[in-house]
């Protein structure tokens, strides 16, 4: 196969590759091709594969020619691709210009490339690793939080205090206006019904809950509250709210023993030995924090030190995931339909950053990896699968014939490479431990 490449650079990371296959090439694939569809053919008053080429290049002229072309177009290509040396990024877009028997085939192929770009200094990058440890403190704090997973409410007669749930219905106005008049979407800050509020806790509105202390069951009260300044729901944003509010029952939180027995509920021999697995699990948690924290400012800086033309196709193949990502965790976070869509511009534009950096690291990745021969082995791909197929309870081999139906195959590659990379960035970088930065107001002391 004799092939003609021409190259022409249309945009940044942009190619057009003109391809021209002899006549000779091109009649010797249409006459293997025919002789190919004669064994098979089956035509009537012949026994398979003995029907005569005439007849046969009749009925399946047009298979014939797409099968030739399929051909002879993809072996060109790619012998074009390593002719040229191009690092192609995804699928060409091809445009067929002459084809035909007796003649030479012609085609234009526009393909995206990989960008080229000197890589930085990325070793010694710099970051910053705050010197903690798990105290006796944070111990006991994390066993509570174990005993307030079995926590039991009993309804008492009495009034309010902290710590309590109220069990309250209320309406609620703002500006005068009945809420949902401001904001159709605010159903559920307009009016409830046996709604539960802990005292002295902020999980709903700031204030909302102190201001219903020493109220029994069957009082009533109007509450005031302010909407924070980023609320979710823009149109009550920075606005004040009123609520008329019944108390209907208090509850009291009633906590567990934490005993021998308690511990036993955890798997435990005794308590000695739950809070030193709680404090086990601390470290670790700590050590993955410390990491994470090292390797997010190592990616900041290895970005931050080159610029380079990005594929579009890649850009915008990465903000449908990530866009798909952000929607799916504001679903999952109770955010209503209509107000993601209305949402739709800022989310776009935020993926949009996102992607372009996803795909810039992943180039940089990609070279580093190369630059530092490390390589990504069968089994290590394997063990990614097996970890996330338990993380998911699904058979091992479900989970690989899954990944292998949707190509994420390459995808697992891609995570273990990266993984690889960052760790070798770390084992590089210029760490420095800096005493832990102090806890913002509000914030729950160590």
């Amino acid at each position: 196969m004799i092939v003609n490449v021409t190259v022409e650079n249309l945009a940044p990371c942009k190619k057009l590759l003109r391809v021209e296959v002899d006549v000779k090439a091109v009649d010797e694939a249409f006459d293997s091709t025919t002789k190919e569809f004669q064994k098979q053919a089956s035509l009537p008053g012949f026994r398979p594969g003995k029907a005569p080429r005439a007849m046969v290049l009749k009925k399946y002229q047009t298979d014939i020619k797409d099968e030739v072309k399929r051909k002879l177009i993809g072996d060109a290509y790619r012998k074009a691709v390593d002719e040229k040396k191009i690092a192609v990024v995804g699928y060409p877009d091809i445009e067929e210009i002459q084809f035909g028997p007796g003649q030479a085939l012609q085609f234009a192929a526009t393909i995206e490339t990989a960008p080229e770009f000197q890589l930085p200094d990325y070793k010694g990058l710099p970051a910053k690793r705050e010197v903690k440890s798990v105290t006796d403190e944070d111990v006991e704090r994390a066993v509570k939080l174990l005993a307030h997973q079995h926590v039991k409410f009993e309804t008492v007669a009495r009034e309010l205090r902290l710590g309590d749930i109220a069990v309250v219905n209320y309406t609620g106005t703002c500006d005068g206006k009945p809420i949902t008049e401001i904001a159709p979407t605010a159903k559920g800050l307009a009016e409830q019904k046996n709604f539960w509020v802990e005292v002295g806790a902020e999980t709903f509105l700031p204030g909302f809950a102190d201001q219903l202390l020493g109220a029994r069951a069957g009082d009533k009260r109007a509450v005031t509250a302010d909407f924070p300044a980023d609320f979710a729901t823009k149109e009550l944003a920075g606005k004040k709210g009123s609520f008329d509010v019944e108390v209907v029952e208090v509850k009291e939180k009633l906590l567990p023993a934490i005993d021998d027995g308690f511990a036993k509920k955890y798997g435990a021999e005794n308590l000695e030995k739950l809070r030193a697995g709680v404090r086990r699990d601390l470290e670790n948690e700590l050590k993955y924090s410390q990491t994470k924290g090292i390797r997010n400012q190592i990616v900041r800086g290895l970005l931050d030190r080159v610029n380079f033309d990005l594929p579009e196709t890649a850009v915008a193949h990465e903000t449908r995931n990530v866009v798909y990502d952000i929607v799916r965790e504001n679903s999952q976070r109770g955010v209503a339909r209509d107000v993601i869509e209305k949402q739709k511009d800022e989310i776009y534009s935020a993926a949009t950053r996102s992607a372009k950096e996803r795909v810039k690291l992943s180039f940089l990745i990609q070279r580093i990896a190369e630059q530092e021969n490390i390589k990504v082995l069968q089994e290590e791909v394997l063990r990614r699968a097996q970890t996330l197929a338990a993380m998911y309870q699904i058979p091992p081999d479900k989970f690989l014939k899954d990944l292998q139906k949707r190509n994420g195959v390459m995808e697992l590659y891609d995570q273990v490479a990266q993984e690889k990379v960052l760790a070798f960035l770390e084992q590089n970088a210029r760490i420095e431990d800096v005493s832990p930065a102090p806890a913002g107001p509000g914030a729950a002391p160590n």
